[in-house]
């Protein structure tokens, strides 16, 4: 099921929509199938996303020029890898054009016969629900079919740069106000 969306085109400079949206960091989530010849196909998406736990669905979105997409799309279902700290070669791999993307990317074979990514932090194996042509993307929205959780921290990507998450030192907990000779905190 497809739907069109379209919008007044306000005067927006997209290098100022990439500059103020670049500062948000995202997941990097490898998106993979196999094609009708067994060959695995994929491409890496910053827009990732769990949409609904009742029923539990997923969402990301992909340019329309991906030549990669259509291929998955014919085949109704993926696999979103969730690329650890460790995998960005495999981001930078997936991020080529052309059929030679997983030359030297270790995979197996899921449940549902898509490609996982050896390594990954998170696979989430997905049936395609719907597609939603928005602008110069498709929005996807994958119906959750299995589930599993992998080890490492998850890659993020933010102005330009890939890096992972620092966690900031719990605070400390606020002392309570010492009680004075009349029994009152101060």
């Amino acid at each position: 099921m497809s739907i069109i969306v379209t919008a007044e085109t306000p005067s927006i400079d997209p290098a100022v929509q990439r500059q103020v949206f670049g500062a948000l960091p995202t997941g990097v989530t490898a998106i993979t199938g196999l094609a009708e010849d067994g060959t695995p196909r994929g491409f890496v998406v910053g827009t990732f996303q769990s949409l609904s736990l009742e029923p539990p669905l997923v969402t990301f979105c992909v340019d329309k020029s991906s030549s990669t997409w259509p291929t998955l799309r014919s085949l109704g279902r993926f696999t979103a890898n969730v690329l650890s700290t460790e995998q960005l070669p495999v981001c930078r791999a997936l991020s080529r054009k052309g059929d030679e993307k997983f030359a030297g990317v270790e995979y197996e074979t899921s449940p549902i016969g898509t490609p996982r990514i050896l390594g990954a932090t998170a696979w989430v194996d997905c049936e395609v629900l719907s597609e939603v042509v928005a602008g110069d993307h498709y929005m996807i929205v994958g119906s959750i079919e299995n589930l599993v959780p992998g080890e490492g921290e998850a890659l993020l990507f933010r102005g330009g740069k890939f890096g992972d998450f620092n966690q900031w030192p719990a605070p400390a907990p606020a002392q309570a106000a010492a009680p004075t000779p009349s029994g009152k905190a101060q």
